[in-house]
């Protein structure tokens, strides 16, 4: 027993006047929820919090619209491209193209203007012709450009011929 009043007391004297005991009772306090500091986050702490998550969402908007824009115009070219193969699986089967006055809607039902072709097995496309990823209808023309024997043409986001970026035209005959 002398020994251990001994140990004590020297433990004592190396540790600031401290106990294991004390020092193990002083850690389990403060880790109780009533302790000084862990009282929860103040309303400024939560503010920041708040401000870098909305600074790191609007960046990543930001480069979301940029992908969006080269979505859509991505998106016009494949339609063009889709419609320019219904286009000749149209021909093979009426031996012309749709007049311009039938257009693209003559891949989806048969057409009701003259010249109504027999041979017309359609539709040429899995669904009515939708309009372009800018909400525009796509232009067809007979004859297209530079000889061509159609055309199919986006106007772009700004709905007018010609443009640049986002307003570019995607047309059968370019890109």
């Amino acid at each position: 027993m002398n020994i251990s009043a001994s140990a004590s007391t020297s433990a004592n004297a190396s540790n600031g006047g401290y106990t294991v005991h004390d020092f193990v009772r002083k850690i389990g306090s403060s880790a109780s929820p009533n302790a000084a500091g862990d009282e929860g986050w103040t309303f400024i702490e939560t503010l920041i919090v708040i401000g870098i998550i909305l600074i790191l969402t609007a960046t990543v908007g930001f480069m979301g619209f940029r992908y969006l824009d080269k979505a859509k115009t991505v998106s016009a070219r494949s339609q063009i491209e889709t419609f320019s193969l219904a286009l000749e699986a149209y021909y093979l089967d009426c031996a012309s193209y749709p007049s311009q006055d039938q257009g693209l809607s003559a891949l989806w039902q048969k057409p009701s203007v003259e010249p109504v072709p027999p041979g017309w097995r359609g539709p040429y496309i899995g669904k009515p012709v939708p309009k372009d990823p800018w909400g525009n209808d796509y232009e067809y023309t007979v004859p297209g450009p530079n000889g061509l024997p159609f055309g199919i043409r986006s106007f772009g986001a700004d709905g007018r011929e010609g443009g640049e970026g986002n307003d570019q035209d995607q047309s059968s005959w370019e890109n």
